[in-house]
């Protein structure tokens, strides 16, 4: 009796202290972990300290002629009959995507919840060259008489394929992971290319026919900036914005 008595006690005494575990010395409840899958909050910038860089992209030498294209496979195309892998007007150099390459740290930054639109108008796509962060979402329009076929061919993003009618509903597509120039294609229509840039900070910028860029609200840092075009490649410069900076950096790509 007594050796029965003894291991009742024992096992009592052994669930108590179980059950304390799961609280403080205090008596009070541990907080709930958190959740492994929340996303980092952003890293707040100091507008009073906010940085801008902005510059020209030149073209030096004889631009390259235009390679012409053939649309006559399609009676309702009646887009540019042009390539638009190399502008130029007036040594202005169209198309360069231009970002904060390195410099930014460990710093992450809100998907900005407004969409971007791609459209596809006279068999084209507009813009050719368009840059969004990770996560945010493009709206893809077709606004022609005839089918398209959006067909992105990423390296680290996931690819897909799909079919889009004439005044169809808007495609909503979104990339995940950073990636510079990826190529967008219609099946339909192979002369229709243009590049999508993903990136995973705000501070990029896209030339237009007069060359021109800026990058606004950069923390002060030293940063390299990248200039990318789909044939010419890729410069990097190096660059050091100090408090309220506002700096102007050029570069010029040759055939």
């Amino acid at each position: 009796m007594k050796t029965k008595t003894f291991v009742a006690i024992a096992t009592l005494s052994g669930l108590l202290l179980w059950m304390g575990c799961g609280k403080k010395e205090t008596g009070e409840e541990q907080p709930a972990a958190p959740s492994p899958g929340a996303a980092p909050a952003a890293t707040p910038i100091d507008p009073a300290t906010a940085a801008t860089v902005s510059g020209t992209v030149k073209f030096e030498g004889v631009a390259p002629k235009p390679a012409k294209i053939d649309m006559s496979q399609d009676p309702n195309c009646q887009g540019g009959n042009v390539a638009e892998n190399i502008v130029v007007s007036d040594g202005h150099l169209q198309n360069v995507f231009i970002y904060i390459k390195d410099g930014l740290g460990n710093r992450t930054f809100d998907t900005p919840k407004d969409t971007v639109t791609l459209s596809q108008s006279g068999c084209r796509y507009h813009p050719h060259v368009l840059g969004v962060m990770a996560g945010q979402t493009i709206k893809i329009v077709n606004d022609d008489p005839t089918t398209h076929n959006i067909h992105p061919t990423p390296k680290d993003n996931r690819e897909w394929n799909e079919s889009q009618a004439p005044k169809a509903a808007a495609l909503e597509k979104s990339f995940a992971r950073e990636e510079v120039m990826l190529p967008v294609k219609c099946n339909q229509h192979p002369w229709m290319r243009m590049f999508v840039n993903v990136v995973k900070n705000p501070f990029y910028a896209v030339t237009g026919p007069d060359g021109k860029f800026e990058i606004k609200g950069l923390p002060p840092g030293d940063y390299t900036l990248a200039f990318v075009h789909e044939k010419l490649g890729e410069q990097d410069q190096k660059l050091t914005l100090a408090a309220k900076d506002a700096k102007t950096v050029d570069a010029t790509f040759k055939p």
